[in-house]
C-alpha cells in the first residue's frame, strides 16, 4: 500500500475529513489531497508528525510493514504495556469519549500500567457477561 493510501486509510479510521488534518497540521485541505493521491511526497518531519498523531510507526506509513504499531520497535520501558492499553482504547471505542489522552499516561510505572491493563480487562468481561445475559440491567 502506498503511503498516500495509508493516510487516507488512517485519516478516515479516525473520522477526519481532509480538511480536519490539514487544520491539525496547519496545511492546506489540497496538500492533504495531493498527499493521499500520492502526487506529493510529504518531509521527513511531516512524515514522523502524522506517525506520532495516528500512533503507527513510519515504516507503517511508508508502506515499508503492514504492521502500523510491531511490539519489537518499542524500547522504553511500559511503552509496550502502553500500546496494549491504547489498543484496547480503540478496540472498545473508549477513544470517542474524548477523556483518555496516552501521552499523559507515559510517566506511570509498568506496575500502574499493568494495572490499568486488568481493570480495562475486568471491565471488558463485565460487559461481555451482561451481553451474554441479554443486556440485564
Amino acid at each position: 500500500m502506498t503511503f498516500g493510501k495509508r493516510l487516507r486509510f488512517l485519516r478516515k479510521k479516525r473520522k477526519l475529513t481532509q480538511k480536519d488534518l490539514a487544520e491539525q497540521f496547519k496545511l492546506g485541505e489540497s496538500t492533504i489531497g495531493m498527499y493521499e493521491r500520492d502526487e506529493r511526497e510529504p518531509s521527513f518531519e511531516f512524515v514522523k508528525q502524522l506517525a506520532d498523531f495516528f500512533d503507527v510507526t513510519t515504516d507503517y506509513l511508508l508502506g515499508r510493514t503492514d504492521d502500523p504499531n510491531p511490539q519489537e520497535s518499542q524500547t522504553d520501558v511500559g511503552l509496550g504495556t502502553l500500546a496494549k492499553i491504547n489498543q484496547l482504547i480503540k478496540e472498545y471505542g473508549i477513544e470517542q469519549m474524548g477523556f483518555f489522552d496516552i501521552e499523559k499516561w507515559k510517566h506511570l510505572s509498568e506496575e500502574e500500567i499493568e494495572e490499568i491493563i486488568r481493570h480495562f480487562e475486568w471491565v471488558v468481561h463485565k460487559a461481555r457477561e451482561k451481553n451474554r445475559e441479554g443486556n440485564n440491567y
